[in-house]
């Protein structure tokens, strides 16, 4: 996009330079105004056919073929770069607009993500670090732009609405993260995605506002979060104890060490799976250290006991190097 506004933007600069050479030309050949010579120059590089401003002498017609043959060739060929440009850029357009939405049909158990403010850019970018489908849903026209050089899909509209929610592929979508800036607007897609896909996972974003979290969790939201809420406990906790939280800042988002906190879940066909927790080797093989163990039913065992069972559905929540969480996550 950017090539094919620098060759519209060239064409036309060496059109003004053709036009300026004309007007100078029959100024000095044929002492003529300004203005009768810039449009003796415009009327024959156009050729437009009308009749002579003024008198020409001979030098004045050998000017006059020398600008045909460079104005009139280089009028046609701008010419057709504006409109290929156009016809292009509106092709390309169409084109990826369709490819577009051809992808995100193709979509299953991925999450929507609906706004693209500054805490959806964020999700978005840690979606696609870890690797996770998902296709935004914004109105905003200028952020949609932003959103394809991102390379992200997206559709373009109103996320409330059943129509929309349903191109995204709601009913194959593993969650939906509302993150509009409204609360109202939030409600509006929690309760148009809840009924449509009832067992859909829902997160919400919270203005903070009194009473709103009670109400998203009304509307079917199976999470909601606070941005505000949790930035000032994350600020009070810098104060209070900055080392803990420069630890977990280390274990979530990894750093030098290579350090990261982890979830992984044990499939059924897992050698760890019915394996006691002392007798698995996740410390001695793997050198990771189990934090928590989730059931399938939700209960959160921290710390857990090496008698511990590893059972078929848990998740498994570790801390250690992030190339032996890798390793580690090829048998589970």
């Amino acid at each position: 996009m950017t090539s094919s506004r620098n060759k519209v933007f060239f064409s036309f600069l060496m059109l003004a330079l053709i036009l300026v050479v004309g007007t100078g030309g029959y100024m000095l050949i044929e002492g003529a105004s300004f203005l009768d010579s810039l449009f003796m120059a415009v009327i024959t590089i156009t050729t437009v056919g009308y009749e002579e401003v003024f008198k020409l002498s001979a030098g004045g017609k050998y000017f006059t073929i020398f600008l045909i043959l460079i104005g009139v060739g280089y009028v046609l060929y701008m010419i057709g770069e504006v409109t290929e440009t156009m016809v292009e850029g509106g092709m390309r357009r169409i084109l990826g607009r369709n490819n577009m939405q051809k992808k995100v049909a193709e979509l299953k158990d991925h999450y929507i993500v609906c706004g693209f403010g500054r805490i959806g850019k964020v999700i978005c970018k840690n979606l696609k670090d870890h690797r996770l489908p998902f296709v935004v849903i914004e109105n905003s026209p200028d952020e949609i732009q932003k959103i394809d050089e991102l390379g992200y899909l997206s559709l373009a509209g109103n996320a409330s609405t059943d129509d929309m929610l349903i191109k995204a592929g709601i009913k194959e979508a593993r969650g939906l993260i509302a993150v509009v800036s409204s609360d109202a607007e939030n409600v509006y897609i929690i309760l148009s995605a809840k009924g449509i896909n009832p067992n859909l996972f829902v997160m919400a974003r919270s203005s903070g506002d009194d009473g709103s979290e009670t109400k998203l969790l009304r509307a079917g939201a199976d999470k909601v979060i606070s941005p505000y809420y949790i930035g000032a406990c994350r600020m009070a906790q810098l104060v209070v104890r900055p080392t803990v939280v420069d630890f977990l800042d280390l274990a979530v988002h990894g750093g030098e060490l290579g350090l990261r906190m982890e979830e992984l879940r044990v499939s059924g066909q897992s050698s760890l799976a019915n394996v006691r927790l002392m007798d698995s080797g996740l410390r001695k093989q793997y050198d990771l250290i189990v934090v928590a163990i989730k059931r399938e039913h939700g209960e959160m065992l921290f710390n857990p006991n090496p008698q511990a069972l590893i059972l078929p559905g848990d998740i498994l929540i570790v801390l250690g190097d992030h190339q032996h969480i890798i390793e580690l996550e090829k048998h589970l």
